[in-house]
């Protein structure tokens, strides 16, 4: 009898050990999964775009196109690969140009100009034309304004300058040098 009832629990240990593990196994969260470990994924991707940016007082801040444009999931912000540009000043005075790479904040406030970057000004009856080739410059769109701390060419007619950082203003169409700067200026040629 004794061997009967030491039978009998071990077999009611065992059935209850079992809905246990069953239990446990039903009410038991999913798996959480696998993170992705990478560089940021994009949102959406775009092939040979043209971008009409407007800045917070409604206005067309800049227009940029490129082949490609990469939007990263979380920030907002554009990722742009050998991007042409097209920025307006306040005065309607336009700046067209190109760089390597560009990134633009989610608010179109900020544009990073990434690698070498070449921007021209096309003479108007009121304004010269005017050329800056520098690097990795950021323009700040609503103040129009740019900055860049490598080595800059400003060329305008009868004039070269070049120095190492430049600011530029659009809206007062100031180009300035910040250093180590070198002037090359061509005279002019007198009527007789």
């Amino acid at each position: 009898m004794k061997d009967r009832r030491t039978v009998f629990w071990i077999i009611a240990l065992a059935v209850a050990a079992a809905i246990t593990q069953l239990l446990v196994m039903w009410l038991r969260p999913p798996p959480k999964p696998v993170a992705i470990v990478g560089p940021p994924r994009s949102s959406y991707t775009l092939d040979n775009f043209t971008l009409h940016a407007f800045g917070q007082n409604g206005k067309l801040a800049f227009t940029m196109t490129a082949p490609h444009l990469a939007r990263r999931e979380g920030n907002d912000s554009l990722y742009v690969n050998a991007p042409k540009y097209f920025f307006v000043a306040s005065d309607g005075s336009d700046w067209d140009g190109t760089s390597q790479y560009a990134w633009v904040s989610a608010d179109n406030n900020l544009v990073k100009l990434i690698g070498k970057v070449d921007m021209r000004r096309p003479p108007t009856a009121k304004i010269s034309e005017a050329e800056i080739h520098t690097a990795d410059a950021t323009v700040w769109t609503q103040d129009k304004r740019m900055a860049s701390a490598a080595p800059s060419v400003i060329q305008e007619p009868g004039s070269i300058l070049r120095g190492v950082g430049m600011k530029a203003d659009f809206n007062t169409r100031t180009l300035e040098l910040l250093s180590d700067v070198h002037a090359s200026l061509t005279p002019r040629s007198r009527a007789h």
